[in-house]
């Protein structure tokens, strides 16, 4: 009996000490903003699926005047294998500074891509996690900064066969 009563106690001290925590208050960051994020996320659905171009368009797209393609994965890995004529911006490094140092204006017509539109390049394209995505961090942090004019590669793609050109070391 000793130990059930101990059992209910220790039980009951658990849930009235977590129900405790969970009505907290949010610990103040004027600097992280997760419902503006997940507003972000929510608004930009229907207009990202819309702005998904398939390898031909993409390949059109990048061919047009004043257009600039941004690869946000690191440096060594752009390095290694990049999209011809993207401009490395390490999504590590985006602020708004950095963004209005490789695109233009807000207007600027900005094409993303990234590790998961690739297979069979384990090194330099590995896959990640489909939820983690570099191109769902790309787009949503280009909108939070103001640039609604973006355009992301959609389909996923064999490095050997895509029409879409590559630079990097490599690259054979």
């Amino acid at each position: 009996m000793k130990i059930q009563a101990r059992l209910f106690l220790i039980t009951s001290t658990l849930v009235f000490s977590s129900c405790v925590l969970l009505a907290e208050e949010p610990i103040p960051n004027r600097l992280i903003d997760y419902d503006g994020f997940q507003k972000i996320v929510d608004t930009s659905k229907a207009v990202r699926e819309k702005d998904r171009l398939k390898e031909d368009a993409f390949l059109a797209a990048m061919k047009e005047d004043g257009v600039v393609v941004i690869d946000a994965r690191s440096a060594t890995m752009y390095k290694l294998r990049h999209i011809a004529g993207a401009v490395n911006l390490p999504f590590t490094d985006f602020s708004a500074s950095s963004i209005a140092g490789v695109v233009p204006t807000r207007d600027t017509k900005i094409l993303i891509y990234c590790n998961n539109n690739f297979l069979n390049d384990p090194v330099s394209m590995f896959s990640k996690v489909p939820t983690a995505s570099l191109n769902l961090s790309t787009y949503t942090s280009l909108k939070a900064y103001g640039y609604d004019n973006i355009y992301e590669l959609g389909p996923l793609l064999d490095v050997n066969k895509t029409k879409i050109p590559f630079e990097g070391s490599e690259v054979k």
